[in-house]
């Protein structure tokens, strides 16, 4: 079954077929994550995109339930040079994903690098839709700039992740993966996922609060941002990507939306205080801008933007990127084991 990507601009990839066939429209982004392709479809960070993979194989070892970081896959569509199956195509096909192979994904890369991330679709299937009705199409999509698009992937209701824990964790799930909150559990820690909109009171009960990952535009978030501030002082903070960015508006800081975005599990930060290099997984295409102030504890080696915060006196601190690393470089996983080693410091 033939298929084409259209982007924003016109350019047009073709390609084959390898899953469920339909039309999906979202934001083109890529990934330069060599492996991690079930986990990065079901990362809900990446909702409303469509993934072009950069690895030039993808699906060669299958698929496995424990890989997923949610209950369903979040990315509009799967975009790569060579897929294997059939595991991998089979999945997608039965959850209904769209997923090319044959894309040229160097070129359609450095297009995207060049032009930024673009509104996009991808076609699977003969006859559903001409290259010209699709461009239409795209081009009458929503910009991710000022999407708020944590509602449509955060828990309606609080559940209790794990219930054992000498320590009691409160996790804000903006679109929470689930290995962030498998690494909180293996330290020992009692964690209660809770809805995106919940009160600082609430939270405020808890030893300490996790702000998650999670998609869209952090600037619209404006309910969430002011429930971060009045946590600030009251309980101990660890943001993580969006959570980060929630942390920093709170705080008086500026995000931007990134041309291309930072995805990919290579991507080097530099830790200010002592000058070590961490090699890091990242999915975000909104940052926080560039900041010479003490606070701002990790930096971008790419594009300087902050990738950390640390505020002492708030005890509130945060993560650009993934220290959880689901999967990825394990550099930045004393992050979470210090946050809760503090918590059973103080408790």
């Amino acid at each position: 079954m033939n298929g084409f990507l259209v982007l924003e601009d016109g350019t047009v990839f073709e390609g084959e077929s390898v899953a469920a066939p339909g039309c999906a429209f979202g934001e083109a982004v890529f990934t330069t994550s060599m492996t991690g392709y079930q986990e990065i479809v079901t990362d809900p960070s990446y909702a409303e995109q469509l993934i072009c993979f950069t690895a030039p194989m993808v699906g060669n070892y299958g698929v496995a339930p424990a890989r997923s970081e949610s209950k369903r896959p979040h990315a509009r569509a799967a975009l790569m040079r060579e897929a294997r199956g059939p595991a991998w195509t089979d999945w997608l096909h039965e959850r209904g994903i769209v997923a090319l192979s044959g894309i040229d994904t160097r070129s359609l890369v450095l297009t995207l690098r060049e032009g930024g991330a673009m509104r996009a679709a991808a076609v699977a299937g003969d006859g559903l839709v001409d290259v010209e009705e699709a461009l239409r199409a795209v081009r009458e999509q929503p910009v991710m700039a000022g999407r708020a698009l944590v509602g449509d992937v955060s828990t309606k209701e609080p559940y209790a992740y794990s219930e054992a824990g000498d320590v009691r964790i409160a996790v804000v799930d903006y679109g929470v993966k689930r290995s962030i909150l498998g690494r909180l559990a293996s330290g020992g820690v009692a964690v209660t996922v809770y809805p995106h909109d919940v009160d600082a009171g609430e939270l405020a009960q808890y030893d300490g609060v996790v702000l998650a990952n999670g998609p869209g535009d952090p600037e619209p978030l404006v309910d969430e941002v002011a429930t971060v501030r009045d946590l600030l002082g009251r309980v101990p903070i660890l943001g993580i990507c969006l959570g980060h960015q929630l942390l920093a508006l709170a705080t008086g800081m500026k995000t931007y939306k990134l041309p291309f975005g930072h995805r990919g599990a290579n991507h080097p930060v530099l830790d200010r205080a002592t000058g070590r290099v961490l090699v890091t997984t990242q999915n975000h295409g909104f940052a926080v801008e560039p900041s010479e102030t003490r606070e701002s504890t990790y930096v971008s080696l790419y594009d300087g933007t902050v990738e950390g915060l640390d505020f002492p006196q708030e005890r509130a601190r945060s993560a650009q990127f993934h220290p959880e690393a689901g999967p990825g470089p394990h550099d930045a996983w004393p992050i979470i084991t210090e946050f809760v080693h503090g918590l059973r410091a103080a408790a």
